[in-house]
């Protein structure tokens, strides 16, 4: 990767690398259940999150993504392909200055992105007990400017 990581609007075909990158981060990680097939997922990817959200690509080749809903100002994803290189960092630094207030949501058991987002000046906001479709605890985090 370059000193200057690239972030622009995603495209339609750049949905299956999206979705190749969140595959991977739930077949690493031993808490999230696989609850969707991989090729679900990349479907979702292409017919849903792409054509609804907006979506920012980290990279040249894709090295992350971050899928955002301008009009309630919610960031719906957020995968990198490498943790702690920065992408995630840029990523977030360009939804800010899209925006003044973010909202987010990120499962009690990630504890990583927990640390990550309060780094980056979110702070806890909401708790459910496992109001999503993985049926796991997750917390609601915000960000204003």
């Amino acid at each position: 990767m370059s000193d200057i990581l690239v972030i622009r609007e995603g495209r339609p075909e750049d949905a299956a690398v999206c979705a190749a990158i969140l595959n991977r981060w739930i077949d690493a990680t031993p808490w999230m259940p696989r609850i969707h097939p991989a090729e679900d997922v990349e479907r979702h990817y292409r017919e849903d999150v792409f054509p609804r959200r907006t979506v920012w690509v980290a990279g040249t080749p894709v090295v992350g993504f971050l899928a955002f809903d301008p009009e309630s100002a919610v960031i719906t994803a957020l995968y990198v392909a490498t943790p702690g290189a920065g992408i995630g960092k840029t990523l977030i630094d360009h939804a800010k200055a899209k925006a003044s207030v973010l909202t987010l949501w990120t499962f009690v058991a990630n504890t990583g992105a927990q640390s990550f987002y309060r780094r980056e000046g979110f702070v806890d906001a909401e708790r459910t007990e496992g109001d999503n479709d993985e049926r796991l605890p997750d917390i609601q985090m915000e960000w204003r400017a």
